[in-house]
């Protein structure tokens, strides 16, 4: 068995079972899915409750702060036990478009040139670690939730401001990585 969960799985395979997701959660009647939402939850368990935006019954969606625990353990349990370096494959023409930022090392999930330890006190990891940061969490508040939120749930219900937030999610990614990536490298 650990074997066939080590093996890499086709894209469909994972299409497949988060396309099931979407009517078990509707059947259980929580129509929320993502991990943004969930950050509200334990701002309002921390913060006192005098801050009204975070005055609310958070225990009634305590099964979102389940799900991000199942998340981070699971992706823990898959990096720490299932992965195998050798087991990452990346198409050539990614690598040539990477190598022009740098980027030559494939033997982690994210490129280590970036996402290292050693790059967290440097210009480097300012841009990356702390704007990019912020400006993931902004975004997330401002488009009233997250990509799986949206482009998951949202889509499979059938929610306008679920496809505006999905494209301009692509939209941004598409300038992000054409225009100002190339200037980022640049620079740094």
């Amino acid at each position: 068995m650990l074997e066939l969960i080590k093996q890499p799985w086709h894209w469909a395979i994972a299409g497949t079972l988060i396309g099931l997701l979407i009517p078990i959660l509707l059947l259980l009647g929580n129509i929320k899915l993502g991990v943004s939402s969930s950050l509200k939850h334990v701002c309002a368990i921390c913060i006192p409750k005098n801050i009204p935006f975070f005055n609310y019954e958070w225990k009634k969606e305590i099964w979102s702060l389940f799900f991000v625990v199942g998340i981070v353990l699971g992706g823990f349990i898959a990096s720490a036990f299932l992965a195998n370096p050798n087991d990452i494959i990346v198409s050539q023409d990614t690598k040539n478009a990477l190598q022009e930022f740098g980027i030559t090392n494939y033997s982690e999930l994210m490129p280590v040139q970036i996402f290292s330890i050693e790059n967290i006190l440097t210009l480097k990891g300012l841009v990356f670690f702390v704007i990019g940061g912020f400006l993931v969490g902004f975004g997330t508040r401002y488009a009233g939730g997250c990509t799986s939120g949206h482009s998951i749930l949202g889509l499979s219900t059938l929610q306008l401001p679920s496809l505006i937030a999905t494209c301009c999610f692509m939209i941004g990614g598409i300038i992000v990585t054409n225009l100002i990536m190339p200037l980022i490298f640049k620079f740094l």
